[in-house]
């Protein structure tokens, strides 16, 4: 039994020795090592030893084991060794290559335009000012001089939460909020720019939501004319200092009187073409005079203080500014739409 055990460890290794993958290895440890395998089958048979006999076998098939053992360990520490050797090579890393570009992204053209716009005003004494998106209806609509009956409180207009909360329709609650916080006893000069939410059905022109940006200047003795004044400036540096303006008579519950400024067309010069309907005028925002319900909500006293203000849309401002004929283009997030502008 002796010689046949030492045979059996000449076979194993020879065969460990000849092995080319993991597999082989793992075939060689079953075929020798395992439960069915040769060195078990040769020591079922130490039963018909002698007593003195057993022990000696017994030490000889341990060493056997442990030689094939090793081998086998041996072995596989060279191939594991090989494969990572060839993993590495594969994956080897030149860090003398230059690296990877980045991508390097910029302003959206609606926060170049809102910040363009926040500079001119904040040029002309105006403070920036900001409010919550979700408001009262209080805030949104009665302050303003917006009745419960008005119909621009029509909950098609309106996405309301509760009956008492709503997504903001624009963004003179801030103008009211801000009026409020001076006890009517201080002047108020102020801009707000923001998103505003409306149910309406998008299309080239119209979305559910979009900015807005308010003004508002709240002191003794403002006139019309500081309006207008403040209203050409903003035309001038906005789109050119060629641009002329035109107020025409309009309506706001919150401003009496009221108008629409029109700004001459660019395309044109004001002769008249496809892009301002052969008007020559392009309308571009809303304005008037705080009216005294307004400003008696607020706290003011409206024998003593009178004030304008003024709302705008910066996506109508930077679609007429950079000739964008798809407001929805502003949303969709299209990066190579939005690269066009990163240096506008």
């Amino acid at each position: 039994m002796k010689e046949q055990l030492q045979q059996l460890q000449a076979e194993a290794i020879e065969k460990v020795e000849q092995a080319t993958d993991t597999k082989e290895l793992q075939d060689i440890r079953v075929a020798y090592l395992g439960k069915k395998g040769s060195l078990t089958g040769v020591l079922r048979g130490m039963g018909k030893l002698d007593k003195e006999e057993r022990p000696i076998v017994g030490e000889i098939a341990n060493q056997v084991r442990e030689k094939i053992t090793n081998a086998l360990d041996g072995k596989l520490a060279v191939f594991e060794e090989e494969a990572l050797n060839k993993k590495l090579a594969a994956e080897a890393i030149d860090v003398t290559l230059p690296g990877r570009p980045i991508s390097v992204g910029g302003p959206h053209l609606l926060t170049t335009i809102i910040e363009e716009i926040e500079d001119l005003f904040i040029g002309m004494g105006f403070e920036v000012k900001e409010g919550p998106e979700v408001e009262t209806d209080y805030y949104n609509f009665e302050a303003l001089n917006l009745p419960k009956d008005h119909p621009a409180r029509d909950m098609h207009d309106s996405f309301y939460i509760t009956n008492e909360l709503l997504l903001r329709t624009h963004t003179s609650p801030v103008q009211a909020r801000t009026m409020q916080k001076y006890d009517g006893d201080k002047p108020v000069k102020m801009i707000c720019p923001g998103k505003v939410y409306r149910r309406d059905s998008d299309d080239a022109t119209h979305s559910h939501q979009f900015t807005q940006l308010e003004g508002l200047y709240v002191g003794k003795n403002v006139r019309m004319s500081d309006l207008k004044g403040t209203l050409d400036t903003f035309a001038k540096k906005m789109f050119g200092a060629d641009r002329k303006i035109r107020l025409r008579p309009s309506f706001f519950p919150f401003t009496e009187p009221s108008v629409e400024m029109d700004i001459s067309c660019k395309v044109c010069g004001g002769d008249g073409c496809s892009v301002c309907k052969k008007t020559g005028w392009i309308e571009i925002l809303g304005a008037g005079m705080v009216h005294p319900r307004v400003l008696s909500m607020a706290g003011y006293d409206p024998e003593v203080y009178s004030g304008f203000a003024f709302g705008m849309g910066p996506d109508r401002i930077a679609m007429l500014k950079y000739g964008v004929k798809d407001i929805r283009d502003f949303y969709t997030n299209d990066v190579r739409f939005l690269k066009q502008f990163h240096h506008a």
